[in-house]
């Protein structure tokens, strides 16, 4: 696996792969910085909603394509394509961030980050309720994506996270998920994400039983 360890204290987490970018470290593990799938994603609404049914209630997510362009066209295709769907919030840490997007199907995860798609400009902090593309650097991001339970934006902003839509309801939901495992390796014994993507939910459910998980999503605007 490529990419450096580190160990950060709370304010320079970041919800991204283990790896280091212009001197920016960031967390958890290697996500593939593949091709980009630009060229062949469909184009957004200006605005869309997604019902999320998750074993915590309902919540639902508003897009503003003109947050972040390419991130609303790529959430947009994968929500179409049902990919979210059984996924566990895998990383939650209180008062920071709830991160999901690792399918439970291995197959599904060695395509998908393989495909990463270009940066869009910044535009939105990294306030309460965003929902932001996970990321290990530039032109990095794939398929996971978190929900800032806090304003987070003196810490990610900087590093170019770029919110694509918010949490409009249910955030109480997000807030209440499961959170006692921690965070993952390097820095935690939480779900280790390697092990996620190459085994799938299996992995989860033998040693991770009591996350939350995402039931089903569905564009519903």
């Amino acid at each position: 696996m490529k990419g450096g360890v580190a160990i950060l204290n709370r304010a320079q987490r970041a919800p991204t792969a283990l790896c280091a970018f212009g001197g920016v470290v960031c967390l958890a593990i290697l996500v593939s910085c593949g091709g980009e799938k630009g060229a062949r994603m469909e184009t957004a609404p200006a605005q869309y909603k997604v019902e999320m049914k998750t074993s915590k209630g309902d919540v639902v997510i508003l897009v503003h394509r003109d947050w972040s362009p390419i991130g609303a066209d790529h959430f947009y295709e994968l929500t179409k394509l049902h990919f979210y769907d059984g996924n566990r919030f895998f990383r939650c840490l209180p008062g920071f961030v709830v991160q999901w997007g690792i399918n439970g199907d291995p197959d599904k995860n060695k395509t998908w980050r393989e495909i990463s798609i270009r940066d869009d400009p910044p535009k939105v902090s990294n306030k309460t309720g965003t929902v932001v593309f996970a990321m290990a650097g530039p032109n990095s991001r794939t398929t996971q994506v978190f929900v800032n339970l806090g304003d987070n934006s003196a810490s990610l902003d900087s590093q170019g996270f770029t919110p694509f839509g918010e949490v409009i309801q249910g955030m109480d939901k997000i807030a209440s998920v499961y959170m006692e495992y921690g965070d993952g390796p390097p820095s935690g014994a939480g779900p280790n994400q390697a092990a996620i993507a190459d085994i799938g939910n299996p992995y989860l459910e033998e040693h991770f039983p009591k996350l939350d998980y995402v039931k089903s999503a569905r564009i519903v605007q």
